[in-house]
């Protein structure tokens, strides 16, 4: 595939990544207890040196919300944060061996609901995380998506305490922003090329920089430092490298640093497959990628990321979404996002900084509806209980938990729906009336019938009244559990007892009452 010519849409595309992944590169570092130089990094890396590898067409890799919390902690475990990155670059290894044991095939086991039901609840998580920031209040840093926050409050109250400390001026310039978003996208797109070429998140960012500028002297509308962008700023070219850290190998050997580094690999991984079959499902091109590439990709993005200093990486929904929705088209999207990281930080930190986080939280604002649009809910009970009921645990346990614990909840509930329709579908009965003083009474069972099916089995077993002829039909039957073969051995003993005459039908023909059912299926 020829990756550079879609540029007309990546460049575009990587633009609006580039704003949602700033934000949230400095806010993951920040919650997670490390420099602030370290979310650019890992975005950076995730961006150009994944993005490369990666298999994805439109996915985005950088510092992932789910992994702030084991940072933190980490961090502190460890005894200092070159110990941490030691854990990266382990982790890292054992994600290539993940990839080299093909173990990318298990992010096709989460049911499509638990996956619908993680892209509405990051959706919501958004929103609900944007609306202090969007009134100026950034007491918790961006990045930080689990329900009770490191600064001690949790989603709700958070919102609540903003309603007491709005800042007029980031007010105004949010909702000014989120204007210019809405009309972008509804009105102006659409009546000429130019407004595809340039994109509503630019134009917004820029109005934000402008209105900064002009209101700086303004006691009312001026926006203060802390609620600006804060990008680091050398002040030389020594400086500027001075803010990379190297791991100490010299720990390389203690158990509590595989620890971390196994459940970085761990999480990371996962969360980097739960992404991918996200973003495929949401991609309009409908690429399939190739999952082992991805754990490839990702663990050398982490070994890199922690040899120079980075937070670990995976792939990341909001950006992978941004990118989708803002017309992404190739991995050159993601690749492009990487290098403007790099060339701003590097060139125009200063300009970065006077962008206002409340214009940034307007752009997510619009991503966060775009994921968790209302008429997916009613999508989602039309098709079911089966459905909804996973759905709905997914997005409560997002909300109100974090990332893994909700898809975790909806994958268990997908399970035990699985569970209660295997017990139902595992046989069919067929009954008819009384005919030479006895019950005809036919049993037709499953394709594959486990020990799951056990219950419902042993039910109608036990429930056939005396003096009944049952034909048990087992010729579509493929795999029967030995748990089946045994009940329908101590059955035979039983309907002695209750004059009940079995006949098995299979696809070697028909026997009257069997002598031995485990014989039986074992030779067959």
């Amino acid at each position: 595939m020829n990756v550079f010519k879609n540029l007309k849409n990546d460049v575009p595309a990587s633009i609006v990544v580039f704003f949602v992944a700033l934000p949230l590169c400095l806010g993951i570092a920040l919650a997670s207890g490390a420099p602030l130089f370290s979310g650019l990094i890992a975005g950076i890396v995730g961006g150009i040196v994944v993005g490369a590898l990666s298999g994805s067409q439109i996915g985005v890799s950088g510092p992932a919300a789910g992994l702030a919390a084991i940072v933190l902690t980490s961090i502190g475990a460890l005894g200092g944060y070159e110990n941490f990155l030691v854990a990266v670059v382990l982790g890292g290894c054992i994600q290539l061996l993940f990839g080299a044991l093909k173990a990318g095939i298990i992010g096709y086991y989460f049911p499509s609901s638990v996956i619908k039901g993680m892209l509405t609840g990051i959706g919501i998580i958004i929103i609900l995380k944007q609306i202090p920031h969007f009134f100026g209040y950034d007491a918790d840093p961006e990045g930080d998506f689990a329900f009770f926050q490191v600064d001690g409050e949790n989603t709700f109250s958070e919102i609540f305490n903003s309603l007491n400390f709005i800042s007029p001026g980031a007010t105004i310039i949010a909702a000014l922003g989120l204007a210019i978003l809405i009309l972008w996208d509804k009105v102006l797109v659409k009546k000429a090329k130019f407004f595809q070429i340039i994109q509503g998140p630019l134009v917004a960012v820029a109005v934000g920089i402008i209105f900064f500028i002009l209101t700086k002297d303004s006691a009312s509308l001026g926006i203060s430092k802390e609620h600006l962008v804060s990008v680091p700023i050398p002040g030389d070219i020594s400086s500027f490298l001075g803010q990379f850290s190297f791991p100490n190998f010299s720990v390389i050997f203690e158990p509590d640093v595989w620890l971390v580094a196994f459940t970085i690999a761990l999480v990371a991984s996962l969360e980097t497959l739960l992404c991918v079959e996200a973003t495929d499902k949401l991609d309009p091109e409908k690429h399939v990628t190739p999952t082992n590439r991805e754990l490839l990709a990702q663990g050398t993005g982490n070994i890199l990321s922690g040899l120079i200093g980075g937070l670990p990486i995976t792939q990341v929904i909001v950006r992978s979404s941004a990118n989708i929705q803002s017309g992404g088209k190739t991995k050159m999207s993601a690749i492009i996002h990487g290098f403007l990281l790099l060339i701003s930080v590097i060139l125009i930190p200063k300009l970065l900084n006077m962008i206002p986080l409340s214009v940034l939280a307007s752009i997510l604002l619009i991503v966060g509806y775009k994921l968790a649009k209302p008429s997916l809910f009613k999508k989602m009970y039309v098709m079911g209980w089966k459905q909804f009921i996973p759905f709905t645990v997914t997005v409560l346990g997002i909300v109100f938990i974090d990332l893994l614990w909700g898809i975790g909840l909806g994958l268990l509930v997908g399970i035990v729906v699985i569970l209660i329709k295997s017990y139902q579908n595992s046989h069919f009965l067929h009954i008819e009336d009384k005919s030479n003083g006895k019950h005809k009474i036919t049993m037709t069972l499953a394709e594959e019938v486990t020990f799951f099916n056990k219950g419902a089995i042993l039910k109608e077993l036990d429930q056939l009244p005396e003096d009944t002829y049952l034909t048990l039909d087992v010729r579509k039957t493929r795999y029967l559990d030995n748990d089946i073969i045994e009940i329908l051995e101590d059955f035979s003993e039983k309907a002695k007892n209750k004059h009940i005459d079995i006949q098995l039908i299979s696809e070697r023909g028909v026997i009257e009452n069997p002598d031995s059912f485990i014989q039986f299926f074992q030779l067959r």
